[in-house]
């Protein structure tokens, strides 16, 4: 059961960071203050959804790896702090104070700080999570090891210990 809802649960918090930073960034571009005002307005009623994931992630990667001494299980641990960290001190609360700068129409350098903050934890975040996805794909065989090389795993061979655990070739 964990092993289906990690992934999912992971998928959606990228999803959400993602959707939130293009929204922004094509809002800034190519809206008007009122849809930037709208958008930031917006963004905190999905905040639970966003922080439910990512918990729900962070939990159940812990559990699956357990005891775990893998380089790529380390690599995934090691990243989580940074992630958490970045969206509990950084996105949450300039979410929030985006939310409440743009309801009272206040645009100027703090409004715009706050912004350039916000995107670059969030891009920080994109990468970060995208890498353990990656990093996920690769231990469960459905993604090759890079550089156009297969990872040496028929997925169909559902008694090759290295495909739950990922091959030697697949934790480089």
């Amino acid at each position: 059961m964990l092993s289906r809802i990690h992934p999912l649960a992971g998928a959606l918090g990228l999803l959400t960071i993602a959707t939130f930073w293009t929204s922004t960034v094509l809002t800034e571009i190519f809206g008007s203050r009122q849809d930037v005002t709208t958008l930031k307005q917006t963004i905190p009623w999905a905040l639970p959804l966003l922080v439910l994931a990512l918990a729900i992630t962070g939990a159940s990667g812990f559990r699956l790896s357990a005891g775990s001494t893998l380089p790529v299980i380390l690599a995934k641990k090691r990243r989580m702090p940074f992630i958490a960290g970045n969206g509990l001190l950084i996105l949450v609360p300039s979410a929030i104070t985006l939310d409440v700068l743009a309801s009272h129409g206040h645009f100027g350098v703090a409004f715009y700080c706050v912004q350039a903050l916000e995107l670059l934890a969030g891009a920080t975040n994109i990468a970060l999570m995208s890498l353990n996805i990656r990093d996920g794909l690769r231990l469960t065989g459905r993604l090759g090891t890079g550089a156009g090389k297969p990872s040496g795993h028929d997925r169909s061979d559902s008694t090759d210990p290295s495909v739950a655990v990922g091959s030697e070739e697949s934790q480089g």
